[in-house]
Order: C-alpha cells, then sequence, then structure tokens
C-alpha cells in the first residue's frame, strides 16, 4: 500500500535501505524512469522481549522523531466495549509510576513538539519530536508509558477520561455531518465484523469501562512484542541501540496476540439509507468495501479515486462541478485499513439542486468508466499525483505522516519497514487494463448510498533504566533561521529567498497586501471569491488545463487570503520548475474571471456561508468581529472571510477584476521562494516571467483603533438540539507586530495557548466538561482578537462560563503568571525551535510572517534570546494588555431553552440575542 495519510511534504534521492537483521539490502531500483526511487533508508532489530525497532538516520535538522505502533484498535474490542481503545489512548498521556503527572510538562521543558496519539481500527500510536539532545528523554518517557503506567492507574483518572472523551463524541458528533461515520460502519459491515462500530464508540460502552478492563487491556496488548519503535532524525544507529536496549529492554512481553488479517465483507446489491441532520445542504455517500491496505488491488483503486476526483479536470468535478452546475464540490478516495477499506464518493449539492440529479450524474460517469476504463491523460497524471504526494509526505521525519510514520506502518500492518517500495513501484507500472479490471471487480456492485438531508430548526530481561527522574537533556542544538538572499526585480517586486538543497522541491508565495480587510470597501466576500476564482481561466489556459496541466507535472497551485493578505501558492519538483513557474506566472498576472467559472464558484461561496451559519464554531466566528470592532472597520467582517449571502450573491466578474486591478501590483507585492534554487538561477527566470508587472498605487485599507467597551455583555446565538454550547469570549488586544507581542504570546501559553494551560486544564482535565478549551490571539496587522473558545456539554453551559470568568480574572488579579508557569512557557517557546522550519513550508510561513507583520529581518534568528530574556513583571504586564474580563464579549451558540436560565443567572452583562449574522433577534 501507499500510505495515503501521508500528504505534506518530500524527501528526496535514492538512498540504501539496509535490514540489519535479515541481512539484505534494498535498492528499489526497479522504479520507472519517470518516478525516481524514493528510499528511506533504515535499520531495523529486535529486542528479547520482542521490541521491533527501526532507525532512520536524517541529518537536515537537530530534531528526533519518536513513534511507537501498538498492534491494538478498535477492531479488538470486545461486545459491549466499543471505543476502549481510544479511551486508553487519552488514558496513556495520565502519567506512569515515575512521572505521574503526565508528560505534557516534561515534553514542555525540553522542547518537545507534535506530540499526541492516535487511535484508528488497527493500530494505537504515540509519538513526539524532540531536539537531538533529549532523545534520552523521549526514550525513558515511552518506556514508561508501556512498562510503569498500571501502579498508579486509578479510578479517579478513568473517570476523568472518560469524560473527555465523551465530549470529544459530542464535539464530533454536533458538527455538520458529524453522524455520518456511525452509519456508514453499521451499515457496511456485518454486526460480528470488527468494523462495525466507529473508533469512538457508544455512549453506554465508555460509561461501562471498568478499571479492571482497562488493566487487562494493557496487560493484553500494551507489550513490546505488540509494538514497533521507529526513530528518525539526526541520530546515530549505534548510539540509538544501546539507548533503546537501556530503556526497553528490560520490560517483560505480554502474551502472545492474534490478528485478524483480511476480511472484506464484500457487499451486493444496494443499500439505502436517509439521514436528516442540521446540515447547510444535501449530501451523498457512496461506499463499496475493497480490500485492506496490503491488497494490490487498492492501490488500483486509490489511482482510480484520483482519476474521478481529483482536480478540477477530474471526472466527477467536471461533470458536476462545471457542466451541470449540480455540485458545490465532490471526492473521491479510499479510506485504507488493515483487514478491509473503503472506496468513497462524497457530493455535496447545491442548494435547491435535487440530490437525485447529483447521484444520477455520478452514476452515469462510473458506468463510462466501467466500460471503457482511463485514458492515457488520466492513467499519466494518477500516477504522478500518487508518487509527488508521496514523496511530499516524507520530508517530515515525525508526527502522523513523517518517515517514521511510514517505516512503522509498513511494519505492522506487514512486517517490511519498505512495504511502500512495492506500491511505487506497482502503480508506476500500472496499465488502463488493470485499473478498468479491478474497478468492474470492485466497484460495479454492492454500493451504500447514504443521503443526508436537513433537518429544520425545531425545538428539541535486560538492566532496566534509572527509573525515579527523567534523563536530562545533553547540550541544546544551535538552531538559527536559514539565511535569507533578497532582491528586486526591475517591475519593484520584492523577492526573498531561501535556499535548502536536501529535497528536490522549490516552493513559493506571492504575498498581496489585500486580504480580507480589503473587503470593507468592496463588498464582504471579495478577497476570498477573488482568490478562489484566480485559477477559473486566463488568455491562455482555461480552469480546467491549469489543473491538468499542474497535475502532470506534479506540482501544487493554491491561493486564499487571511485577514490581512491575499497570497498565490506554488510547490514544484524542480526537474518541472520552469513550466510550473510559467502557470504560475499567468495564474497571477492575467486571470480572466469568467462568467460560467464565477457563477460556479460563488454558488459555493454562497453554500460555504449557509454551512458556516450551520456550524456553532464557525457561526460564532461570523458574529463575533463585529461585535469587537463596530461597524466601519475593516477587521469587522466574518473571521471565515466568506462575506453575507445578500453581499456574495451580488458578486460579479467585473467585481474581482475591480480586485485584481487594485491590488494586485508588483510594489504590493513579496515573492517568497523556499527550496531547491538559488537567487542567481531564479531571478532571470522571475525577470522573464514578471518584468513586464506594471506598478501603481493601492488604496490605504481602513484599519483603525477601537476602545474596549464600558462593560461585558453576552450575545446568544440559539441552535435548537444542539448536543454541545460553543463559548466564545473576546476582545481588541494589540496588533501582532507590536514590540510586546513576545510577551503577549508567552502570557497566552500559561493562559490558554497550549495543552497544559490554565483554561484546558481546568475545563478538560479537572472538569472534564470539554474535550478541549483554548485560548488565542488572531494574528492582524492592527488590533487583532483576543478570543477564548471553549465547547462544553450543555448541561455544564453556566459553569463553564464563571470558570472561563475566574481563569480570565485571576491572571491579572489574584492568581498572575508564576515563575513555574514562565519558565514551562519559555521552554515551549525556545526548546522547539529545532523542529519549527524543518519543511520548506514551514520556513515559507515564517517568512510570511516577517512580510505580514512588517517585522526585522533578524526577528526569527533572536526570537529565543528575546523569549528567554522575559522576566514576570513583562509577562504580567502582557496579561494586563490583553485581557478585560470585565469588559469582554462573550458569545454562546447553543440551545437557547436549555441555557439561557443559567448564562442569566451570572450576570456577566446584559444579553443580546442574535442570529447566525450577528443580526439582532427579537426577545420572546
Amino acid at each position: 500500500m501507499l500510505y495515503r495519510r501521508l500528504a505534506v511534504a518530500l524527501i528526496a534521492g535514492s538512498f540504501m535501505v539496509a535490514c540489519a537483521n535479515q541481512g539484505v539490502r534494498i535498492t528499489g531500483s526497479n522504479a520507472p524512469e519517470a518516478a525516481p526511487s524514493v528510499d528511506i533508508a533504515y535499520t531495523k532489530f529486535t529486542l528479547g522481549n520482542g521490541l521491533t525497532v527501526i532507525v532512520h538516520e536524517d541529518h537536515k535538522a537537530p530534531i528526533v522523531a519518536v513513534n511507537v505502533w501498538y498492534h491494538v484498535g478498535s477492531k479488538n474490542e470486545p461486545a459491549g466495549r466499543s471505543g476502549f481503545a481510544h479511551l486508553y489512548e487519552h488514558l496513556m498521556f495520565t502519567g506512569t509510576q515515575h512521572a505521574p503527572e503526565g508528560f505534557d510538562q516534561l515534553l514542555a521543558t525540553i522542547g518537545g513538539t507534535d506530540n499526541n496519539g492516535t487511535t484508528n481500527q488497527d493500530r494505537t500510536e504515540y509519538f513526539e519530536n524532540v531536539p537531538k539532545n533529549a532523545l534520552d528523554t523521549a526514550l525513558w518517557m515511552e518506556s514508561e508509558r508501556m512498562g510503569f503506567l498500571l501502579p498508579i492507574l486509578d479510578q479517579k483518572k478513568l473517570d476523568t477520561q472518560r469524560g473527555v472523551v465523551q465530549n470529544e463524541k459530542r464535539q464530533d458528533e454536533n458538527a455538520p455531518y458529524g453522524k455520518v461515520e456511525l452509519h456508514v460502519a453499521e451499515a457496511t459491515y456485518p454486526a460480528a465484523h470488527p468494523y462495525h462500530h466507529t473508533v469512538i464508540g457508544s455512549m453506554d460502552d465508555l460509561n461501562a469501562a471498568s478499571l479492571t478492563d482497562v488493566r487487562e487491556w494493557f496487560q493484553t496488548y500494551y507489550g513490546p512484542n505488540n509494538a514497533v519503535l521507529s526513530i528518525a532524525g539526526d541520530v546515530d544507529t549505534a548510539d540509538v541501540k544501546k539507548k533503546v536496549e537501556l530503556y526497553f529492554g528490560a520490560i517483560p512481553a505480554t502474551p502472545p496476540v492474534a490478528h485478524v488479517k483480511e476480511w472484506v465483507a464484500k457487499m451486493s446489491g444496494t443499500q439505502r439509507e436517509v439521514l436528516q441532520d442540521r446540515v447547510p445542504a444535501s449530501r451523498v455517500y457512496m461506499v463499496w468495501n475493497i480490500p485492506g491496505a496490503s491488497s494490490p488491488e487498492e492501490d488500483y483503486l486509490d489511482m482510480l479515486s484520483g482519476v474521478l476526483a481529483d482536480g478540477k479536470a477530474s471526472r466527477l468535478y467536471k461533470r458536476l462541478v462545471y457542466d451541470d452546475q449540480v455540485a458545490s464540490g465532490v471526492e473521491a478516495y479510499v479510506d485504507d485499513h488493515e483487514i478491509g477499506s473503503q472506496f468513497i464518493i462524497v457530493a455535496t449539492a447545491l442548494p435547491g439542486k435535487p440530490l437525485a440529479k447529483v447521484e444520477s450524474d455520478i452514476q452515469d460517469e462510473m458506468a463510462k468508466f466501467l466500460k471503457a476504463g482511463p485514458n492515457p491523460e488520466e492513467l499519466a497524471q494518477a500516477k504522478v499525483s500518487e508518487y509527488s504526494g508521496f514523496v511530499r509526505g516524507i520530508e517530515r521525519i515525525g508526527g502522523d505522516g513523517g518517515s517514521s510514520d511510514v517505516l512503522a506502518e509498513g511494519e505492522v500492518y506487514e512486517g517490511d519497514p519498505a512495504a511502500y517500495q512495492e506500491s511505487l513501484v506497482r502503480i508506476q507500472a500500472a496499465s488502463a487494463d488493470q485499473l478498468k479490471a479491478e474497478a468492474v471487480k470492485w466497484l460495479s456492485d454492492g454500493v451504500y448510498i447514504l443521503d443526508v438531508v436537513p433537518y429544520g430548526d425545531y425545538n428539541v530481561a535486560a538492566k532496566d533504566a534509572p527509573r525515579d527522574t527523567p534523563p536530562v537533556p545533553g547540550a541544546f542544538p544551535q538552531v538559527s533561521f536559514p539565511k535569507q538572499e533578497t532582491a528586486t526585480l526591475s517591475d519593484g517586486l520584492k523577492v526573498i529567498l531561501v535556499h535548502r538543497d536536501g529535497v528536490p522541491l522549490v516552493n513559493l508565495s506571492l504575498v498581496l497586501d489585500a486580504g480580507y480587510a480589503s473587503d470593507l470597501d468592496s463588498s464582504p466576500g471579495t478577497a476570498r471569491l477573488a482568490m478562489a476564482a484566480l485559477s477559473a481561466g486566463t488568455h491562455r489556459r482555461d480552469a480546467l488545463q491549469i489543473s491538468s496541466q499542474l497535475g502532470d507535472l506534479g506540482a501544487e497551485m493554491g491561493a486564499g487570503s487571511s485577514l490581512d493578505t491575499s497570497g498565490v501558492n506554488l510547490s514544484a519538483l524542480k526537474a518541472k520548475l520552469d513550466p510550473a513557474l510559467a502557470i504560475f506566472a499567468d495564474v497571477i498576472l492575467d486571470p480572466t474571471f469568467p462568467d460560467s467559472d464565477v457563477a460556479k464558484l460563488r454558488n459555493q461561496q454562497l453554500a460555504g456561508i449557509q454551512q458556516e451559519r450551520k456550524s456553532p464554531v464557525r457561526m460564532g466566528l461570523r458574529v463575533l468581529p463585529r461585535l469587537l470592532y463596530g461597524e466601519g472597520n475593516a477587521y469587522s467582517l466574518p473571521l471565515t472571510g466568506s462575506g453575507y449571502e445578500t453581499t456574495v450573491a451580488k458578486l460579479t466578474p467585473a467585481d474581482l477584476k475591480r480586485f485584481h486591478d487594485t491590488w494586485f501590483k508588483p510594489n504590493n507585492a513579496t515573492l517568497l521562494i523556499v527550496g531547491d534554487t538559488t537567487l542567481a538561477e531564479m531571478k532571470p527566470k522571475l525577470e522573464k516571467l514578471f518584468g513586464g508587472w506594471k506598478a501603481g498605487s493601492v488604496p490605504a485599507k481602513t484599519l483603525k483603533d477601537v476602545a474596549l467597551p464600558a462593560a461585558s455583555s453576552v450575545y446568544l446565538v440559539d441552535r435548537p438540539g444542539s448536543e454541545q454550547s460553543i463559548i466564545l469570549a473576546g476582545n481588541v488586544a494589540p496588533p501582532y507586530g507590536t514590540p510586546d507581542n513576545i510577551a503577549i504570546q508567552t502570557m497566552n501559553t500559561v493562559l490558554g495557548g497550549d495543552f497544559t494551560s490554565r483554561i484546558n486544564m481546568n475545563l478538560r482535565e479537572d472538569k472534564h466538561w470539554a474535550y478541549g478549551a483554548s485560548s488565542l490571539l488572531w494574528s492582524a496587522r492592527g488590533q487583532r482578537p483576543f478570543i477564548v473558545y471553549a465547547p462544553v456539554q450543555t448541561d455544564k453551559t453556566g459553569a463553564s462560563l464563571a470558570e472561563i470568568r475566574k481563569e480570565l480574572t485571576e491572571v491579572v488579579s489574584t492568581r498572575p503568571v508564576t515563575a513555574k508557569e514562565l519558565a514551562r512557557a519559555k521552554s515551549l517557546g525556545t526548546l522547539t525551535l529545532p523542529g519549527s522550519w524543518e519543511t520548506n513550508r514551514a520556513v515559507l510561513e515564517s517568512l510570511e510572517s516577517q512580510v505580514t507583520y512588517e517585522l526585522p529581518t533578524d526577528y526569527w534568528d533572536s526570537y529565543a534570546g528575546k523569549v528567554e530574556g522575559l522576566d514576570l513583571d513583562e509577562v504580567n504586564k502582557a496579561a494586563a494588555e490583553v485581557v478585560h474580563p470585565k469588559q469582554m464579549v462573550w458569545v454562546v451558540v447553543g440551545d437557547r431553552a436549555k441555557i439561557e436560565a443559567e448564562v442569566k443567572a451570572l450576570n456577566l452583562g446584559p444579553i443580546h440575542y442574535i442570529d447566525a449574522d450577528g443580526n439582532p433577534m427579537p426577545n420572546p
């Protein structure tokens, strides 16, 4: 299988794969010339207790990824214990015998990043990235989790995490289309099948989980003999082997474990179901059961999904969105799992368009494909798409989808860390007849069709390692931001380039001073629609040609807006940079905004607004800015950038062209480049492509400071039947570029910006009323929104509001930031830097911030020193600048009938009733 969960980055070259315990070497030299082999060099060995260890050396950054896979997931759960594997994943973060407080504080002190765990049907994984000097600490931590959890696991920990998981379930199912997964699992797999229930499980089963169950689960599945430890990064393999022996060697094996290896459960005939949900638009799901992730057939079916719906020129997208204009979007993908996978097509109908027509179009296109198979162009593009997607996926060494993850997955599912190579070779050698044959075999019969329709708004053996304390990391590695080169083209366009030759990839970002804030002088939603329509066509290429040509090149291009800027991004393979650059420049300089394409995109944006008005979180982000900034401010529009139905419906191609003509000027832009190229190489190319771009004047955006309100107020948005309440609280705060920004960010880390922050530990870990709660500062060039966010149980709405108010009040009065909290926040702000610029995209994002917020060019080089230099007075002064508990705007989205009385009882301020756009509603 080709690990499709990975789609973020890239590794280059053809490395040798060393299988130390098998005495063989694999080169992957059979890959076709069109797709150079991509090999992740590794050494594999097994400890005496059965722990399989994989080590991959990657010295591009001074960080190490540690990834542990346990071969256990929801498919191992017995009847009546659904959700147990996922619940147990949460318990693994609560502490161990020698680290009773858990690992979040510890990771903060050593610079850990990408720290998380995930559970699916087949496996549970835990992972973190750490600076190279902290590898011992990370290994000690994971060995603690594996060998020393049970001694301090008690009923209180179980009850707390049970509550957290149940709130996660409420949060997921409260979102539009959130109940689909449950219906698909129960309908497509028989009751005895391990995939018949969802990973998160049922409320009843979660309530029934006992401490005895927890202990038995650990003793059955969490032994070293059922695990793979994958380590990747700036390490020496021989040294790693010694450390692993030290920390894991004495952990005893558990009894043998049986694993189901294949159960495809192919369906026959057609099953249909209709689900009413609080959704803005009807949606159809079509699901076929197909072979599991290790099967060659799954590779071919995954390629087929790309032919059907990957890009604007794909069959389903072109038919449903372009030609017949019945859908706002369509996708096809393979949901791959160990013993059986699913081929899924999802399409969302445009408002007023019948779902039957959407399904009919899909069935018609499927029939055509089953009859003729892919054409040569589709087959070629599917191959380059699979290759480039995989290559981008393994630039990162860790986290869910990095190279350590790829190696672990291959070992767990197929007993071979290099199993991905077979998929790469198979895909490049695939023929049109093979894809057609697999489609006929698996997709011509046996389909489950789920129609989701809107529901009305009704009222309703070695020496063990030292255990007493974790190892102290060694000397911290030196970290510096990559060197920047700058130039200005003849037309006035500024260029900033960072050379990185580790991967054959070049990333570009054109940053324009525009963004949602420019909409106030035109019409709300203009920037977003204009950037979406930028690639709808030029005088040289129409939208389908742009999409198809980029696909042929293995390139990715996107355009969009944020609050202050708009931008166009390109990611291109070095070998095909020139033709990709030509398309990039064509789209930037010569968009035509065709009438038909603009109409389609406008309808999609309108459909998106309707969805935002149904989604409780987005609903809050729509209304909060106007309440914070008042009318007439550039920041008063919805933070989603989508605008309002009344304004977007009136937008025309002429409006979008006016936006382009107004803001797309070389003197209003900066081109950022990161990757395998140099300024000397790029400048002539850029002069040729952009040299004729005309400079000109650009209007000033209406940015003005606003005063805090005299007192707090509450705005209630009614969402009948809501399973959770969404709490948003905010006030305006100093801009990103303020000299106090680092102190402000550090203060927010303590208050609500990290997992171990006060707000999250209160509402999630202590009260378990929320799956997560946080505070954030929405980046802005002017006064930015300071926002507290908490999705909470409906019956805990009032109590949660009281706790948030308490935390906000105490941080500026009776409980200021402490020295211990500041030390932890400093660690989070500095020790995480080694992994901050691992990928080209990460470097590009830092450059984008530098340009957008007019930061000095040495900002990132001096960042760590400024964080380390903070003292308590500076941080607590920052709290007083940002947090104003008596002058907050509170927005609560929930079932008014259930929460209104308790909200009123708190006396937070006068209560106003508003709709999903922030417009006043009558008080019955």
